[in-house]
């Protein structure tokens, strides 16, 4: 059972955030309770309350592998994606012993491109390929950028602003038939859309827990067996040497039963999804003459829509909205705003791209929650657009 949204006519805003995290299933956190509560013991110890949390957390690692089609021992367990997307990266970059090239994108979450600028400083050479205007990379642009040198591809499987799909697999069969190893970033696609290590063809995959409903600080990297990659942290042999420190035992096993129960309801949530986005754009559209939908409007995460509206900053907007809460791709440092550097890559102009807003719906969306945000959304946007009256001149006042 998942979480409710407000009722309708509830004073709650309307969460349309999906995509920068989830709320924790109400199952997932009935399945870690008794690991935060009686059953504590340490996963290392002989004991039996030392074997039954080894055993929950095997069981956990079970149910991670079998929603991503893996085996259960190339399941590492992390403290979320931006350590599994590290471990990938910054492994791979030192394991390949002669080969210092890294193809990626033009747009890929900070959690990669932080990871390819502090390989740029050590002396490695990073390839970025630019995205189309669909926001989607050509297969064909990533493999042109190959070389024998190449150590890795790094590309995100669904981009996080924009939830366009990237071409992973026909990327994939290019890189391995050259020896080079590929990486996806999977934190934003998995449990709205298949993923299937082997249709992909991937070597590491990063996971993020509360991407999935499961809570923060939980996350898990695929490394298929025969990639051997050095581990981030120096210290015991935990998860067979992979990844030292004493097991989380309690979020693992949350994040096991939020893979579970993903797989379980995967096809579901995603064509219910899928209607509900395709509702609040025609709303959208309906009451916003010129809002633009970015990315590809069918190779994309059912869930998420990242629109502009036009003439208006999007920051603003979701300010003057507190009906709705839900993102902008934009920084805002000392007063000034920035756009998105992704909607940049794109081809957008600044000003256009200060517009957006990126809505990401979940499981307990409902339609009467499309029906208000698209409400709120709108009347924000006509207050915004709308000159300031003059103000009213008093009776009696000097001329």
């Amino acid at each position: 059972m998942t979480q409710t949204s407000p009722a309708p006519g509830s004073p709650d805003p309307v969460y349309l955030d999906h995509n920068a995290t989830t709320p924790v299933d109400v199952d997932v956190l009935a399945a870690m309770l008794p690991f935060l509560r009686e059953e504590f013991g340490n996963p290392s110890s002989s004991h039996p309350a030392g074997r039954r949390a080894r055993a929950a957390v095997e069981t956990a690692r079970a149910e991670v592998a079998a929603l991503i089609g893996a085996a259960p021992d190339e399941i590492v367990f992390t403290s979320g994606g931006t350590e599994s997307s590290n471990t990938a990266i910054r492994g791979a970059a030192t394991a390949r012993e002669g080969r210092r090239g890294i193809v990626t994108t033009a747009f890929e979450h900070p959690a990669t491109e932080e990871c390819c600028r502090l390989l740029e400083r050590a002396g490695h050479v990073v390839r970025r390929v630019a995205p189309q205007s669909d926001g989607r990379v050509l297969a064909a642009d990533v493999i042109t950028s190959l070389d024998d040198a190449t150590a890795l591809v790094t590309v995100i499987h669904a981009q996080n602003e924009i939830g366009t799909l990237q071409p992973v697999a026909e990327i994939a069969r290019a890189a391995r038939a050259r020896g080079v190893w590929i990486h996806a970033d999977a934190a934003q696609s998995l449990g709205k859309v298949p993923v299937d290590v082997e249709a992909l063809g991937v070597d590491l995959l990063t996971i993020a827990g509360h991407k999935l409903y499961a809570p923060k600080g939980i996350g898990a990297l695929y490394i298929r067996r025969g990639v051997a990659l050095p581990p981030l942290l120096a210290g015991a042999g935990q998860e067979h040497g992979r990844r030292a420190g004493t097991e989380n035992v309690a979020f693992m096993v949350g994040l096991g039963a939020a893979c579970r129960i993903a797989a379980a309801r995967l096809e579901q949530d995603a064509a219910r999804m899928r209607v509900l986005a395709a509702g609040l754009l025609a709303r959208l559209r309906d009451t916003v003459p010129g809002l633009i939908l970015v990315g590809d409007p069918d190779a994309r995460l059912p869930n998420t829509l990242n629109v502009l509206f036009p003439g208006v900053s999007g920051r603003l907007l979701l300010e003057a909205c507190p009906g709705v809460l839900a993102s902008t791709g934009s920084a805002c440092h000392a007063g000034s705003e920035a756009p998105s550097a992704v909607l940049l890559a794109l081809g957008f102009a600044p000003e256009i791209a200060l517009g957006a807003v990126r809505l990401s719906l979940g499981r307990a969306t409902t339609e009467a929650d499309v029906a208000a945000a698209a409400d709120h959304l709108a009347a924000a946007w006509r207050t915004l657009r709308e000159p300031a009256a003059p103000a009213p001149r008093l009776s009696g006042a000097l001329s």
